[in-house]
């Protein structure tokens, strides 16, 4: 099982987040969670799923924002799992938890915990990804965003008003094919860290 912790960066300063982020992650049917995003304390939200794939990109969606610390923990969970996720114990929970806290500090905002090597070893992977994803520039965002919507070049470009060799120049500045090569990496590391 994976379990998500994810704590708002600078709150104390900035408009609380989390119940936008809350509705709109728990919205998204792509993204199947055994528990749901809910509230465990003023500014930190937490999920679980069994999907190794759905615990990366959330996580690597909110780290890369910059408003947000994830922390990303493995392992097992009591089963009946309860209704919320404040009621909810276990490993993985405890795992996150200690993540979520390396992640303030962590490149990129993304930390890892588990019991296998295997862990860490998605831990760096990921905080590449993240690290990377921050540093594009909004061109290529704005490029990227639209493919991974599963538009083809040309249709980014007509969207964007520019040529197509354009947007094959902004994703290719923007590393968003190796990335997401790096991103489904993470997510076997992961699914091996849970085996």
């Amino acid at each position: 099982m994976f379990v998500l912790t994810v704590d708002q960066r600078k709150s104390r300063t900035a408009a609380d987040l989390v119940e936008a982020a809350m509705t709109a992650l728990n919205r998204d049917p792509g993204r199947p969670l055994r528990l749901a995003f809910d509230r465990t304390a003023g500014d930190e939200m937490q999920a679980a799923t069994e999907s190794a794939a759905t615990a990366v990109g959330i996580g690597l969606e909110l780290a890369a924002s910059g408003h947000w610390s994830v922390g990303i923990g493995v392992g097992g969970v009591r089963e009946p799992l309860p209704s919320n996720t404040r009621a909810a114990a276990g490993e993985a929970f405890e795992r996150a938890r200690a993540a979520v806290t390396a992640a303030k500090t962590a490149p990129g905002n993304i930390a890892v915990s588990g019991a296998s090597p295997l862990a860490g070893q998605a831990e760096a992977v990921l905080q590449l990804v993240a690290a990377v994803t921050r540093k594009r520039s909004k061109l290529s965002a704005e490029a990227g965003l639209l493919i991974s919507e599963g538009l083809t070049q040309q249709e980014a470009a007509s969207r964007l008003g520019i040529s197509q060799q354009a947007v094959s120049s902004r994703l290719h500045s923007g590393l968003w094919h190796e990335c997401r090569r790096a991103a489904e990496v993470g997510v076997v590391l992961l699914e091996g860290a849970d085996a």
